[in-house]
């Protein structure tokens, strides 16, 4: 049986999709058998991010439709076998698909996958609510900002009326720089803020939002590893957290990141 992880904001621009091509590219590195579901109908671009988008036949709305069957929809990941996914469609009218749809389609896939990862649409309408039913486990994404933390918190308050066993939290865009500097929320006030355990800090990496522009697939070492530290306390409930401030610390730290703030 699949563990089912819904990712969702509240807010958008928080780099969710991101978060969620990432991972499941580091979950199936591990060895797992994972597939993408993008239920963000109507602004969809998870197949942007990975990169698919001219390799899509049919999709998820073709599933719910009868057209096809769920495995007819996966896009095999051109690099790595054992991860998939199953793309949306923009131009469907959305309002015609319930989470008892998407929890249909899940089910179809349940044997044959360790990891479901549901791309969900930001803000807390119809969208959001077909994305959250038929998931087990929630990971909430925010960024070190007030309105995301705010959003974020509404969101943590509707998981509370589904079936979710498990709700973590992951801190994307965090430069160590700021946050030494004193100029970004702490990472352990946003825990204390949201009351959710940590699952992960992602740094803020330019050559992510690139790549994603590009449709390509690029990542600092960095980022790399924040990813491989997230993906394995989420499959073995470790609690390792990679430190954006470590490159600047110290004398030479100090020098970078002050010269940082004049460029």
């Amino acid at each position: 049986m699949a563990r089912k992880i819904v990712l969702t904001s509240g807010k958008g621009g928080v780099g969710k999709t991101t978060i969620c091509a990432n991972l499941g590219i580091q979950l199936a590195k591990l060895g797992f058998r994972v597939v993408l579901l993008d239920v963000d109908i109507g602004l969809n671009n998870l197949d942007v991010v990975m990169n698919i988008e001219d390799r899509i036949v049919f999709d998820i709305t073709d599933v719910i439709m009868g057209r096809c069957r769920p495995k007819q929809a996966l896009v095999q990941d051109k690099n790595i076998s054992s991860l998939y996914v199953m793309p949306s469609f923009s131009a469907y009218n959305k309002t015609n698909i319930l989470g008892e749809h998407i929890k249909n389609v899940i089910d179809q896939l349940d044997s044959s996958f360790d990891y479901i990862l549901i791309d969900c649409p930001a803000g807390v309408e119809a969208g959001f609510h077909r994305a959250v039913f038929p998931a087990n486990e929630a990971i909430i994404v925010v960024t070190p900002h007030l309105s995301s933390i705010r959003d974020a918190d509404k969101v943590i308050g509707l998981l509370n009326d589904y079936d979710i066993s498990y709700k973590g939290l992951v801190v994307n865009r965090v430069r160590g720089d700021l946050l030494l500097n004193g100029q970004m929320m702490a990472v352990e006030n946003i825990v204390r803020a949201l009351n959710l355990p940590l699952l992960g800090v992602i740094p803020e990496d330019d050559a992510i939002g690139e790549s994603n522009s590009l449709g390509e697939r690029v990542q600092s070492i960095e980022s790399a590893r924040a990813f491989t530290l997230l993906s394995e306390n989420i499959h073995n409930g470790s609690k390792k957290i990679f430190d954006c401030t470590y490159k600047y610390r110290g004398l030479v730290g100090y020098l970078k990141r002050n010269l940082k703030k004049h460029v």
